[in-house]
């Protein structure tokens, strides 16, 4: 079965000199996808934030494209990793070519590791809700379609979830976004890292149509809209360690 994002769809793919290679490439979105990108929206911090302690703590969501995601939080101050991957299935379907499926119950996400003492759980849903993604487009953001780009946040924990659920119900009231926020809370089970070519994607290859279309925005609307919080160089992957 074919992949059934736009983006790209591959029959091999390799690295080269640490840039993505990816040789058999087809782009229908360039011509046939015209739709609302995922603009940005001005929107207040949640009333209600997580109290907490030590120097490392993680938030893990999906919403769209991973590669968008993952850039937009390597550029906030505070936040030491973001690695895309998968969550939602099982070990066994986590790869690209079986999420791209939409079937496997997978999303592709991006697990965040930040400082607490820079950067509140608050804030990061704050940046996620506002220019990460558009939370009112369910199973889809942009030009790609299926389960597998659902807006959803993993909670870690009971705190966590409360936390968000409040800020979804928050967020609602003000009637900032266009529609009714589809964004779900799903417990956390595991976070599978993604292939090492989807790693620092958006960084490696910003002149792709893709990324210039879809995720440079975004980054853009991180430093309009959250100048204290955005940092120029990205915090990067690089190589993922494998054991």
């Amino acid at each position: 079965m074919q992949s059934s994002s736009p983006r790209f769809q591959l029959s091999r793919r390799s690295l080269l000199g640490g840039l993505a290679v990816l040789p058999i490439l087809s782009l229908p979105f360039m011509a046939s996808h015209s739709v609302a990108q995922e603009e940005p929206v001005e929107i207040p911090p949640p009333s209600r934030d997580l109290k907490e302690a030590g120097t490392a703590a993680k938030l893990v969501v999906a919403g769209g494209c991973f590669w968008g995601v993952q850039g937009v939080f390597q550029h906030v101050k505070g936040v030491t990793q973001a690695v895309s991957g998968y969550s939602g299935g099982s070990a066994e379907t986590a790869t690209y070519d079986q999420t791209s499926r939409g079937d496997t119950g997978h999303a592709e996400t991006v697990e965040v590791t930040y400082d607490p003492s820079v950067v509140s759980f608050g804030k990061l849903l704050q940046i996620y809700f506002s220019v990460a993604h558009n939370p009112t487009q369910l199973n889809f953001q942009g030009p790609d379609r299926g389960t597998q780009y659902r807006s959803t946040i993993f909670a870690l924990n009971a705190d966590q979830a409360e936390v968000a659920k409040a800020y979804i119900a928050e967020l609602d009231g003000l009637k900032k976004f266009d529609g009714p926020i589809v964004t779900t809370i799903e417990q956390f089970k595991a976070f599978y890292p993604a292939e090492q070519y989807h790693q620092d994607f958006l960084t490696l290859n910003p002149t792709w149509p893709y990324i210039v279309r879809n995720d440079l925005p975004k980054i853009d609307a991180l430093a309009s809209l959250f100048p204290q919080d955005y940092r120029a160089e990205p915090v990067l992957v690089g190589e993922l360690a494998t054991s």
